[in-house]
């Protein structure tokens, strides 16, 4: 089970890491010729182990919260920033605050005093093992707020909270990542924005008696338009697929190369490594289907050597991307 590249790269837009979805598909796929920074390669890389152990959790027989949990899988997270300034894997030391991204003089939120950080995430943990009536996506949300408020690391707290709900989700049985991780709607320019004004919505100060009901409505809204999204592009994907199968049956084509041209009208592009592994071919077979379906015109080579990959040719089939590339409406269930 792996985390989802779409959520995995949602992320990375959240916190300021810019890598396209191509890019952190090729890299979760072991892609090492990325031309991406340093930076941003130990970031996707470290969120994807972190989130695809939290994924691997949700049938553990014996599962339990902890404290010694949440910071096992901060260090996943932040590990690789250690330092001792913001150290990884334990509770901060000091004061931490959140900037208002309108003027990082302002302090849009003070979280709690650090001597009372111990106190506050062992009664989250007691909360979280103990379970109570709220339905499991008010609890996940619930706890995302829980955790980002009392925010007991000096860095990493948000998507933190973010996995957190994730694995609250995943323990219900939701195990598609695309379901039990809204990070990719989070992700969204516009939703991010709103997700950030939500948070700033709940005050600047620690205040867990608070009424949260549009907190709770805003991730409610998130879970149904990630699974409108997860829909229409399962739908487009068939729809693909079906169409580039009929063009290669009438082109003579040998049918394994409908994945080939597939990812590149989905996702606008194909290494050699990611068409080998799923069609289970040679090295030698994937290079020659890729050169010939280049000479035919039906892809384009960018790159050389093992930084290649190939995008769509001149005789790529003109209505498999029109109907690939068609944008999709997503309706609000609180009209």
């Amino acid at each position: 089970m792996i985390a989802s590249f779409y959520a995995v790269a949602a992320s990375n837009s959240i916190e300021g890491f810019r890598v396209s979805t191509q890019d952190v598909q090729d890299l979760m796929d072991g892609e090492r010729d990325v031309d991406v920074s340093d930076e941003n390669r130990e970031e996707t890389l470290a969120y994807q182990r972190m989130m695809t152990y939290v994924q691997s959790l949700h049938d553990v027989a014996d599962f339990e919260y902890s404290k010694g949990l949440l910071n096992a899988l901060h260090w996943m997270l932040q590990g690789h920033r250690h330092t001792k300034r913001k150290p990884a894997g334990q509770w901060r030391a000091g004061p931490v605050y959140v900037t208002d991204p309108r003027d990082p003089q302002v302090a849009a939120y003070t979280a709690p005093e650090a001597a009372g950080v111990p106190a506050l995430m062992a009664e989250l943990v007691d909360w979280l093992n103990a379970g109570d009536d709220a339905h499991p996506l008010i609890r996940a949300a619930m706890a995302h707020l829980h955790l980002v408020s009392i925010h007991p690391w000096a860095d990493g707290n948000g998507r933190m909270s973010r996995s957190l709900q994730t694995l609250l989700i995943a323990r219900e049985g939701v195990l598609a990542p695309e379901f039990s991780s809204i990070e990719a709607w989070f992700g969204r320019p516009g939703n991010t924005w709103e997700y950030y004004r939500e948070l700033q919505r709940r005050g600047a100060v620690y205040r867990p008696d608070q009424d949260v009901s549009g907190w709770v409505r805003f991730n409610l809204t998130a879970y149904h338009q990630q699974a409108q999204a997860v829909r229409h592009r399962m739908d487009r994907s068939a729809a693909v697929w079906e169409l580039l199968a009929t063009f290669a049956d009438r082109g003579g084509l040998d049918e394994r190369v409908v994945s080939a041209l597939h990812d590149v009208a989905v996702g606008g592009r194909v290494r050699r490594t990611r068409y080998e592994q799923a069609e289970n071919l040679t090295l030698q077979q994937a290079q020659r289907d890729l050169r010939e379906l280049a000479t035919a015109g039906l892809l384009a080579p960018v790159g050389r050597t093992r930084a290649r990959y190939y995008t769509e040719g001149p005789r790529f089939p003109a209505e498999v991307l029109d109907l690939a590339r068609t944008p999709f409406t997503l309706d609000s269930p609180y009209p």
